[in-house]
């Protein structure tokens, strides 16, 4: 679901060396109440995975949906959000009900924790930059997709290309990383600190080139769309082309928008530590920040449902259509104790 990386190694790394209050940040646990944690991760999660699973049975299965190139990054998107919801949340909520523990105790919860934590999560932060990248292609550039061999260049093989990345990239720097992990199983994601952070080349790779230049793209994008869009609605003979490319706008401002409220006050805050801003600094309104990141997640498929009126109708109109038919019979229970009394 998730978008700057939630533990930036060289934050970390700045954050044990210049702490001003013998505390780090990885040894710490954000201060609102677990039992609040465990009851806004729940309430959210349940309903989040529920429309995942919706939108992705109809982006798969119904055929107009699934042959628009647009819709192939929201559903590889929805996929990568998976882990996060049903492995990272599902070990939080395992981790408060057992008291502030992780369960179960060993080494390979804490990798696979880090992996749905740090590998999906980030490789959804480049897909999604990907994506603003490619709606901005789909909206002005719509030739550079117009075949079959342009579209096996710029549509599929750049998601080829971040699927692998991804897999090659934090697969090894977390299951065969060039150090030794340490696990800590009374902090939540395991102190969410895997050694190859604190490594100074792997720790800046992933920092500038995972969590700070999807950001920066995202932003840049958005910024080219909108000054776009206003020159667009100028002209009155492009009034037939912005009604056709309406949904890919909206859809591009809204995961942009969505991706940048949760990302970029943490990208901010983490380029001022690494840039020497003191540790202490900010040090709570950081963890809440990266906390945060989860609605991220938990929020982008109903982002995503709003974006196709036919699913969205057809949820909602299977629960109307529900009630409707349950209302008649209660009339006649009624009319009939009625005609009783």
């Amino acid at each position: 679901m998730f978008m700057f990386s939630k533990k930036a190694g060289i934050d970390h790394s700045i954050s044990n060396s210049n702490a001003t209050d013998g505390t780090s940040f990885q040894s710490s646990e954000i201060s609102l109440p677990r039992v609040v944690r465990f009851w806004i991760l729940i309430l959210l999660d349940v309903p989040s995975v529920a429309c995942t699973f919706f939108l992705l049975f109809h982006l798969i299965v119904n055929r107009a949906l699934r042959r628009e190139i647009n819709n192939h990054t929201i559903t590889i998107l929805l996929i990568f959000g998976l882990p996060s919801q049903l492995i990272d949340i599902t070990l939080y909520l395992t981790f408060i009900t057992h008291g502030g523990i992780v369960t179960p105790t060993r080494p390979a919860t804490c990798l696979i924790w880090w992996l749905a934590t740090f590998g999906f999560y980030n490789g959804g932060t480049i897909l999604m930059a990907w994506a603003a990248i490619e709606r901005y292609i789909l909206v002005y550039h719509d030739r550079l997709v117009s075949t079959s061999h342009k579209r096996l260049l710029v549509h599929y093989l750049p998601l080829l290309i971040i699927i692998f990345y991804a897999g090659i990239f934090y697969g090894i720097v977390i299951f065969a990383p060039p150090c030794e992990n340490i696990y800590d199983y009374k902090l939540p994601i395991c102190s969410a600190y895997p050694c190859y952070q604190s490594n100074s080349m792997l720790g800046k790779w992933d920092f500038g080139v995972n969590n700070i230049a999807p950001t920066v793209a995202v932003a840049v994008f958005s910024i080219l769309l909108l000054v776009r869009v206003s020159l667009l609605k100028r002209r009155l003979h492009q009034r037939t082309r912005w009604r056709k490319q309406r949904r890919m706008m909206i859809q591009l401002l809204s995961i942009s928008s969505l991706n940048l409220t949760f990302n970029l006050p943490l990208n901010i805050l983490a380029l001022a530590h690494v840039c020497g801003l003191p540790s202490n600094v900010g040090f709570e309104a950081e963890q809440y920040f990266y906390f945060s990141c989860y609605f991220l997640v938990l929020s982008f498929p109903f982002v995503c449902l709003y974006q196709y009126p036919d699913l969205h109708h057809k949820l909602f109109w299977r629960r109307k259509k529900r009630s409707a038919t349950v209302r008649p019979s209660n009339a006649v229970v009624n009319t009939r104790k009625c005609a009783a009394v």
